[in-house]
């Protein structure tokens, strides 16, 4: 026995290991468990957070009205106020360990599907503009480019998604808050509305192909800027704060990419020079790759230090490479007197290279930002733009 009166716990064991082979299991020490007792320590204290007896401890906000476990005169939009004072806290550690966020995986086919897909938008409005001055012979042109640069959309988007059944699953479901499934759903009419558009011409069948290429340029409206919504909707930094000059600047290089191609096909096909059609394609063209060129610089010094991955690496070379496409371009389109009009052919094809040049761009500026561990921790502790000015 030990000293205070106790058995030994080897004792102990060997009397439990007994009584398990004779079937005896009763408790080998102490007496049977019975219900806690306790008392207050204060008479009539109450309970922080809790109604008499341990009923309804408000503690947590996860429960709904239909309980009493939700704490009275709060409101939603307190809770809104202090979500938002902990996302612009301004103690973001001075050494941030990542990776914070894994970059887009998305190889070269996605940024050659943006530019095909931009061709073909830009030629669906050419068509149906075309077609609503009287020029029906330069319509069916255009509309046989939008098909043409719609044909190579689905099997780079397929390429990419690396099997092709997942295009079809994307088309099992509806979800008209998601751009990459309204984007599929939309291709998918797009470049259903432009074949039947061409085989009505083909046929003569022109008030159809009128029809269908209305509806073509309508489903355009949304193919050509859901590529910039699908990447601003992201959390990789540089798209996510250029989300408002993202839709816009992918459609003007739509524009501008999609006239420029109808009006090189319009002079290969024996459109004369000073037609109106192939002049007002010029003028379209130019306008659009300018202000192109003015949103961007807009949004690069809105940037601010987010706008390093626009000037870094590949993507860095390409951006100057397109800016100086744009500008060069603009210098020969004023320069066409002078010049003839291969200057203007010439301005065309640069206008084309610049808008596959900044798509590319876009994508691979995207990667360099979401490797930028500061950039992503800052980003998502503000609404506004933090890195716009050093912290320091």
């Amino acid at each position: 026995m030990s000293h205070d009166g106790r058995a030994p716990e080897q004792e102990v064991l060997r009397r439990f290991e007994r009584d398990r082979r004779e079937g005896d299991v009763r408790p080998a020490v102490g007496t049977r468990g019975e219900p806690a007792r306790w008392r207050r320590a204060v008479r009539d204290a109450t309970v922080a957070l809790a109604g008499r007896d341990w009923s309804d401890s408000r503690w947590s906000f996860i429960f709904g009205d239909d309980t009493g476990y939700t704490r009275p005169g709060g409101s939603e939009d307190q809770v809104v106020e202090a979500n938002r004072r902990m996302r612009g806290a301004p103690d973001v550690p001075q050494q941030i360990q990542g990776p914070v966020m894994h970059p887009a995986v998305w190889t070269w086919e996605v940024p050659l599907y943006f530019w095909f897909g931009g061709i073909a938008t830009g030629s669906a409005f050419v068509a149906a503009a075309s077609d609503l001055v009287g020029d029906h012979d330069s319509a069916k042109v255009a509309r046989m480019v939008a098909l043409a640069a719609a044909v190579p959309s689905a099997p780079l988007l397929i390429k990419d998604l690396g099997r092709p059944e997942r295009f079809l699953y994307m088309l099992r479901i509806f979800k008209p808050r998601s751009p990459m499934s309204m984007g599929a759903w939309c291709l998918s009419f797009f470049s259903s509305a432009a074949g039947a558009a061409v085989a009505a011409d083909l046929l003569g069948r022109e008030r159809e192909a009128r029809a269908a290429g209305a509806v073509t340029a309508f489903f355009g409206t949304y193919l050509g800027s859901y590529t910039g919504v699908l990447l601003s909707a992201t959390a990789v930094p540089v798209w996510a704060r250029s989300k408002l000059f993202l839709p816009p600047i992918f459609v003007c290089t739509a524009v501008a990419t999609g006239a420029a191609t109808t009006r090189l096909a319009l002079a290969a096909t024996g459109t004369k020079v000073g037609h109106p059609t192939r002049t007002a394609l010029g003028t379209v063209e130019t306008a659009a790759m300018a202000t192109e060129l003015v949103l961007s610089t807009v949004n690069e010094k809105r940037l601010g230090r987010l706008g390093e991955s626009l000037e870094q690496g590949r993507p860095g070379t390409l951006f100057k490479l397109a800016k100086w496409g744009v500008r060069t371009g603009l210098a020969l389109r004023f320069a066409r007197k002078r010049g003839g009009p291969w200057t203007h052919h010439v301005a065309s094809l640069l206008y084309i290279l610049s808008g596959l040049a900044f798509r590319f761009a876009w994508v691979g500026a995207g990667r360099t930002s979401a490797a930028d561990d500061e950039a992503v921790a800052r980003t998502a502790r503000t609404r506004s733009h933090p890195l716009t000015h050093d912290p320091a």
